[in-house]
């Protein structure tokens, strides 16, 4: 390995490039600790999770356990027991149901374990092995399955049209060596696909499994961006889906309009529910939207409420806004307080106003002609006379 100065004075080692998918990934280094180039995806994957202990050493045999990533989403953590020299990036044949799949290293070491107390499998003892790295002969098989999962897709659509099921085939999954399919399909209610089974075993030639997803998992699978210009959360993070009603809307003053709360799987924004917790401790501190401000000047009807910023506003119509005013939350909780001991004040605004500035007429404050250029002449040098009479 070629070797390299930082900013500190130490070497450190250079990594040869490394090409994943057409793509080359260098690492960058900031002083002695920073962006660990093992950590980094190599290649671009979906929930992709950066491994801050790769650098650390031993932190590859603290467990064997290691996470490996499939088309999209899928995800399964795997045993090392041939001890192979795995990091992140590395193509591996894994053990599946029947033959064996192709997938990407995502994950090693210690946080393989956090990962598993967060999506913990659903049999810890059946966790399968990991048989070696990919070889030409294993990729070429896995391009050929690949290649088949679009037509495959489109067709499997037409077949369960024909038998008249109410689902939809979203997307279709070949495993690593071309035995078996995974069809994963959105339905509202249950439904009966045996006799689909049946049918597309004898046009695929190939061992089917039907696995039925939300309109939120599809969304992470497809990706897309969201209004806020970034990745779907559901695409780079997020894996557990908490529902998300209405009252979160209302919490926090939302448009009621359904085109602006739903996100592009026709559900309720999941981001409605980041904010929600402290929105609602923040609208503690103001004042019930019931009350009505009494002052000397008239009575005074809740309009709106900037709950973060904590200021109310009030109008004195219940029903249009006239003559707004907008006092703190404070100020609001001091006159409910006066008004329960039978008392008004003067107004309901008590900040002292400052006297607003006189009109100042500007083609008073100096002459309109100082913008005019002056044009001086220039005085013609004369040119000396030749005597021609010497």
């Amino acid at each position: 390995m070629e070797e390299i100065q930082n900013t500190n004075d130490t070497k450190v080692p250079r990594p040869l490039e490394r090409e994943q998918g057409g793509e080359v990934t260098l690492p960058t280094f900031n002083g002695s600790r920073g962006l660990i180039y093992r950590g980094c995806p190599k290649q671009s994957c979906q929930l992709n999770v950066y491994d801050y202990l790769a650098d650390i050493p031993g932190n590859a045999d603290v467990t064997d356990l290691v996470e490996v990533q499939f088309k999209n989403t899928r995800k399964g953590f795997y045993h090392n027991s041939n001890n192979l020299p795995l990091e992140k990036g590395d193509i591996v044949a894994v053990e599946a149901s029947p033959g064996h799949d192709i997938g990407t290293v995502t994950l090693t070491g210690k946080l393989v374990l956090l990962q598993m107390k967060r999506t913990p499998p659903r049999n810890p003892d059946d966790i399968k092995r990991i048989y070696r790295k990919a070889r030409p002969v294993d990729m070429e098989k896995y391009e050929e399955a690949k290649a088949r999962e679009h037509e495959t897709m489109i067709r499997s659509r037409q077949i369960a049209k024909d038998l008249g099921l109410e689902m939809k085939i979203g997307d279709v999954e070949y495993q690593g060596d071309g035995n078996k399919a995974i069809f994963y399909y959105i339905a509202d209610g249950r439904v009966d696909f045996r006799q689909l089974i049946k049918v597309l075993a004898e046009a695929f030639h190939v061992r089917i499994e039907m696995k039925q997803i939300g309109a939120r998992q599809e969304a992470g699978r497809i990706g897309g961006f969201g209004p806020c210009g970034r990745e779907l959360c559901c695409t780079t993070w997020m894996k557990n889906f908490v529902s998300v009603g209405t009252a979160a809307a209302r919490f926090q003053d939302l448009s009621p309009n359904p085109q602006k709360l739903a996100g592009q799987c026709a559900k309720l924004k999941c981001c409605m529910n980041y904010e929600v917790d402290q929105y609602v401790e923040a609208s503690r501190r103001l004042p019930s939207r019931e009350i009505t401000l009494s002052t000397i000047d008239g009575d005074y009807y809740f309009f709106k409420a900037d709950i973060l910023g904590g200021t109310v506003t009030y109008s004195t119509d219940k029903r249009i806004a006239a003559n707004l005013v907008t006092i703190s939350a404070r100020r609001a909780m001091d006159v409910i307080a006066m008004n329960r001991e039978g008392k008004k004040p003067d107004s309901l605004d008590n900040t002292v106003k400052a006297a607003p500035q006189r009109n100042v007429d500007l083609a008073t404050q100096e002459d309109l002609t100082r913008f005019d250029q002056v044009k001086k002449k220039k005085k013609r040098k004369k040119k000396p006379s030749t005597n021609q009479n010497q």
